[in-house]
């Protein structure tokens, strides 16, 4: 099982894309503009769109790709992406992307009968099997409704399960996303830093977390888990990870880096 970071930052700038993760080609989690670094192939392959709220910069490119590919995925005689998100999420990108204001509505396109995008609900807690992928639903606490995902990695040779890979989604402060993560072996935990402890009011405010709030959360999670920062803005990388570096955790932090791989087999 591979995972390709296409895009992991707060905002954008040169060389930085917004979040977005690609698991084994076929399952996109979250769609930022992260999803513009990839060739029309690689687009065309993409079954499978998680969305883990309705914001911007991890919406941003459903549209696009479902224009991008929705020719060429009709030649090959593929069938519809489908779109997983909470109600409130996929009625937001009803109202608010897909009205033909902003943008064409791609789930009656080419046509209705044969659409190239489907919207699939999902609630917290459901366990998805995507292309024999395991994927857990998790709660998150944001300024919308939001959730995060727990990917299963594959069992080594031996039969044992080297844990999950989980994306906390935008979140702030969230008991419930521990009280799961603690009775779960996690081996890869992506969680959002997106402001320095100078901003923490406005962390607070937009329910995002600041080093100080990330120090708090991890010290909920058992263990010495590979901890993978994101969503962190452009231009604030050194000051934050030097913020983080100075947290007292046996957890192993690193930035997370667009274009890195990560093997979870």
């Amino acid at each position: 099982m591979i995972l390709n970071v296409l895009g992991c930052s707060g905002s954008i700038a040169a060389g930085s894309h917004t979040t977005s993760f690609l698991l084994d080609g076929d399952v996109l989690i979250d769609a930022g503009t992260g999803v513009g670094t990839l060739a029309l192939d690689a687009l065309a392959r993409i079954d499978h769109i998680l969305v883990s709220h309705s914001h911007l910069d991890h919406v941003l490119s459903i549209g696009l790709l479902a224009d991008g590919v929705m020719r060429v995925r009709a030649a090959l005689g593929r069938g519809p992406i489908t779109v997983y998100a909470l109600p409130e999420t996929l009625a937001a990108l009803r109202t608010h992307i897909f009205n033909g204001v902003i943008w064409p509505d791609f789930t009656r396109l080419p046509s209705a009968e044969q659409p190239v995008l489907v919207l699939q609900p999902f609630a917290v807690g459901q366990v998805l099997t995507l292309a024999g992928k395991r994927i857990e639903v998790l709660s998150a606490e944001h300024t919308v409704p939001a959730v995060g995902f727990a990917v299963e990695c594959p069992p080594r040779a031996d039969g044992q399960g080297p844990g999950w890979w989980v994306f906390t989604g935008d979140t702030g402060p969230n008991p419930a996303l521990w009280a799961r993560l603690r009775t779960m072996k996690v081996a890869h935990l992506v969680i959002e830093t997106a402001f320095s402890d100078e901003e923490r009011q406005l962390a607070r405010i937009s329910r995002h977390l600041c080093p100080a709030a990330l120090g708090h959360e991890l010290a909920q999670l058992e263990g010495s888990v590979d901890v993978h920062i994101t969503h962190i803005k452009p231009g604030e990388m050194p000051a934050v990870m030097a913020e983080i570096g100075r947290l007292g955790t046996p957890h192993r932090i690193h930035a997370l880096e667009t274009g890195q791989v990560m093997r979870l087999a």
